[in-house]
C-alpha cells in the first residue's frame, strides 16, 4: 500500500486552526440549518470569482501531486482524482500543458470536470469557475462522467458499463433508498470524503439559489440525475446526503485537502468549511426532524405599500423547528424567508393582490396558511420600480467597475438578477455565461460590482461587494451590458444590443444624473455625466445628494450624503418621535426623542468617518460620513 507523503490529519481541533483568527466568528453554539446559513453568510462575502479560463494557471498552486507519487517540491505533476492510484504508480500524470478538449482514451489529456454538473447552474458565474469543486481530472474519464451523480455502484457486473485504471466505476446506481437508479460515478475509497466535502461545500456557498438550479427529483422515478432536490436548506435528496455523510465518515480529511483549502483560500477568498471543521457536516444534516406540522403563523399584515411592492409582516410560528416561511400571492409561492417580514416586489400599480404566508420546518412539513392579506398597490408612488446602473467605469488595463443602486423603497433580493454582457463573434454577437448577483441589498445602498485586477484610487477590492473576473467584468467600451431580472427580463442597459458601443462607453466613466431615478430597457447617454478614463469619485455612495425614505408612510428626504457635520431630513418630520445612530455592528451611537421638534438636522460632527445607520421611527437607512 502506497503510504502518503505527508500525514493525514484527522483532528477538528488541529483543522480549525487552518482556518485565520475570527474567520467563523459567529458560528460558535449553532446547530442545524442555522448553522448551515452562518456559514453560507461567512463563506460567500468578500470572494473572488475568477475566469473560467483563469484555473488551468491557479492548479499549479492547488492540485500538484505533492502526497502519493510526488513530493514536497513536485512543481509540475496534477493530482487527478479519478486517476489517481494509491497503491502503486499511476498509469499516466499530467501536467496543465496537457489540457485537451476531448479523449476517446484515458491518458490522452486532462480537463475541468465540474463536480457538480455545470448543467446544474446553467454554466453561470459565479458557480461556473469556482475552484472548490472545479478540479482538474482525466478527459475521457470525465466525458464520460457526463453529468451523472456520484454515487454507489452496483457490484453486478452486467450493470457497470466501465472501470477505469484506478478501479473507479460508471454503474447502476445502488445508493440505499434513492429511487434514481441510473448511472452514477463511484470514485474510489480514497477521494469519496474529498468528493462529498467538495458537494456540500457547494450545498452551503450557493444557499438562496439552490431552488433556482436545475432538478426534478420530486418525480419517481426522478427524470434527471441532479441530486439536488429543490430545498435550500437540506439542498440534497434525503438518501443522497445519507451517502455524503457515510463518505465523509469513512474517508477523513487529509493533508492533500487542507493545503488545497489554503490554496484556494489564498486565491478566492474563502474557505470550504467542512475542511476547517469536519464535525459541521452532522451538526447541519445530523438532525432527527419530528413528524409534527408547525404552528400557524399569524397575524398577516401590510406593513408598507407602493405602486410597485408591498411589504408583508407577520408573527412568527410558535413551533420551534421552524426554519423559514413561504409566502403565497394569489396562491402562487413568490417567496421564502427565515424572518417574519418580507417584501414582494414586481407587482403592478392599481392592482388588488392577496397574500398568505406558510411555516415550514425543519423535516419540511408545512403549516395550514396564515390569514389573508389584502392589498391594492398605488397608482404611483416616489421609489425606482427596479434597480438601476448608477456608475459605469472603463478605464485603464483592468479599471473595470459597476455600481447598482436601490431605491424602490424596500429591501431587494439580488438571486434573482444577473448581468448578461454582448460580444462580438465575428460578425455576430453573442451572450455568454451570465454572472448572477447574491444577498440583499437594502433600500438606499448601492453594490458595487469590480474586476479582481481592478486598481482605482478611490475604491479597493476589499470594499466591492462582488469581485469577478466573468466575462461581464472584463467590458473593454464596445460591448453592450445590461441588468436582468431572472433569465430574460431586461431591467436597465447600457449600451445598444448588436452593435458597436465604443462611441459612449470606450474610455469614460459614466455617473447616472441625479434626476435620473429610474431604470431603463433603452440605453440614453443624455441620462449620464461623462468623465474620462479612470475617474474615480464617491463609488459605492448614492449618486444623488437626496435619499428618499419612508416614515410612517410620509416621504421624506435627507441630504447630503456623504455627510460631514450635519445631516437634514426634510418633509413631514414632526411626526418623526425618535432618532437613533447606530455603526454597522448594531451599537447605538446616540439617540434622540422628538429630534425635528425645533430643528431640521441632527448633528454627527463628533463621529468618525465611516459608514453608520441611522434610524428614525425604527427605519433604518445608511449613510457615510466623512
Amino acid at each position: 500500500m502506497k503510504k502518503l507523503l505527508l500525514p493525514v490529519i484527522i483532528l477538528s481541533s488541529v483543522l480549525q486552526a487552518q482556518a485565520p483568527a475570527g474567520y467563523y466568528d459567529g458560528a460558535a453554539g449553532l446547530t442545524g440549518y442555522m448553522l448551515k446559513s452562518k456559514l453560507h453568510d461567512i463563506i460567500s462575502a468578500k470572494n473572488i470569482n475568477w475566469n473560467y479560463g483563469d484555473l488551468t494557471n491557479y492548479y499549479n498552486q492547488t492540485d500538484l501531486d505533492r502526497y502519493y507519487d510526488h513530493g514536497a517540491s513536485n512543481t509540475t505533476i496534477l493530482l487527478d482524482m479519478y486517476s489517481e492510484i494509491p497503491s502503486g504508480p499511476d498509469a499516466y500524470e499530467y501536467t496543465t500543458a496537457n489540457i485537451i478538449g476531448s479523449a476517446s482514451a484515458e491518458g490522452q489529456g486532462w480537463n475541468r470536470e465540474h463536480m457538480m454538473p455545470q448543467s446544474t447552474f446553467y454554466s453561470n458565474y459565479p458557480m461556473y469557475s469556482d475552484l472548490f469543486y472545479v478540479v482538474p481530472t482525466d478527459a475521457r474519464i470525465n466525458q464520460l462522467r457526463s453529468n451523472y451523480p456520484y454515487g454507489i455502484s452496483t457490484t453486478t457486473a452486467s450493470n457497470i458499463y466501465y472501470t477505469f485504471t484506478n478501479t473507479s466505476k460508471i454503474g447502476k446506481s445502488a445508493i440505499p433508498n434513492w429511487v434514481y437508479t441510473g448511472r452514477v460515478y463511484e470514485p474510489i475509497d480514497e477521494f469519496k470524503g474529498d468528493i462529498a466535502r467538495s458537494l456540500l461545500y457547494f450545498a452551503v456557498r450557493y444557499e438562496g439559489k439552490l431552488g433556482t438550479f436545475n432538478y426534478n427529483n420530486n418525480m419517481s422515478p426522478p427524470s434527471d440525475t441532479n441530486p439536488l432536490d429543490g430545498t435550500e436548506e437540506r439542498a440534497f435528496d434525503p438518501a443522497y446526503i445519507a451517502m455524503l455523510l457515510q463518505w465523509h465518515a469513512q474517508d477523513p480529511v487529509s493533508q492533500r485537502e487542507i493545503d488545497r483549502n489554503n490554496a484556494v483560500y489564498a486565491i478566492q477568498h474563502n474557505r470550504n468549511p467542512f475542511i476547517d471543521n469536519p464535525s459541521w457536516v452532522s451538526a447541519i444534516w445530523g438532525q432527527t426532524p419530528d413528524a409534527v406540522a408547525p404552528q400557524v403563523p399569524g397575524n398577516l399584515t401590510v406593513s408598507q405599500t407602493g405602486a410597485y411592492f408591498a411589504t408583508l409582516s407577520w408573527s412568527a410560528s410558535a413551533s420551534s423547528d421552524v426554519i423559514g416561511y413561504k409566502i403565497y400571492q394569489n396562491g402562487n409561492l413568490v417567496g421564502a424567508t427565515k424572518g417574519t417580514s418580507i417584501s414582494i416586489d414586481h407587482l403592478t400599480p392599481s392592482t388588488v393582490y392577496n397574500f398568505t404566508v406558510k411555516a415550514y420546518d425543519n423535516g419540511y412539513l408545512y403549516s395550514a396558511d396564515s390569514n389573508t392579506a389584502s392589498v391594492t398597490t398605488t397608482a404611483s408612488d416616489a421609489y425606482a420600480k427596479d434597480l438601476f446602473f448608477s456608475k459605469y467605469l472603463e478605464g485603464t488595463s483592468n479599471n473595470k467597475a459597476l455600481e447598482i443602486t436601490n431605491k424602490t423603497g424596500h429591501p431587494v433580493n439580488l438571486s434573482e438578477y444577473r448581468l448578461s454582457i454582448q460580444m462580438p463573434s465575428s460578425s455576430s454577437y453573442y451572450f455568454p455565461d451570465p454572472y448572477e448577483l447574491e444577498g440583499i441589498l437594502q433600500n438606499n445602498e448601492t453594490a458595487v460590482i469590480l474586476n479582481p485586477g481592478a486598481n482605482f484610487s478611490c475604491y479597493t477590492i476589499n470594499q466591492a461587494r462582488f469581485v469577478t473576473a466573468a466575462p461581464q467584468m472584463t467590458f473593454s467600451g464596445n460591448q453592450y451590458i445590461e441588468l436582468r431580472y431572472k433569465s430574460s427580463s431586461t431591467v436597465d442597459a447600457l449600451g445598444v444590443t448588436g452593435q458597436n458601443n465604443s462611441q459612449v462607453l470606450a474610455n469614460v466613466s459614466l455617473y447616472r444624473k441625479s434626476t435620473i431615478n429610474q431604470p431603463t430597457a433603452t440605453f440614453n447617454i443624455n441620462e449620464w455625466n461623462i468623465y474620462g478614463t479612470d475617474y474615480c469619485q464617491n463609488l459605492g455612495v448614492l449618486g444623488t445628494s437626496d435619499i428618499l425614505f419612508a416614515s410612517n408612510e410620509n416621504t421624506l428626504k435627507m441630504y447630503p450624503n456623504p455627510v460631514f457635520e450635519t445631516i437634514f431630513v426634510t418633509g413631514k418630520t414632526g411626526e418623526v418621535h425618535s432618532a437613533e445612530v447606530l455603526d454597522y455592528s448594531g451599537k447605538l451611537i446616540y439617540r434622540e426623542k422628538d429630534p425635528f421638534r425645533y430643528k431640521s438636522s441632527i448633528s454627527v460632527q463628533g463621529l468618525p468617518a465611516g459608514s453608520y445607520l441611522l434610524r428614525l421611527d425604527g427605519k433604518t437607512y445608511p449613510f457615510i460620513k466623512k
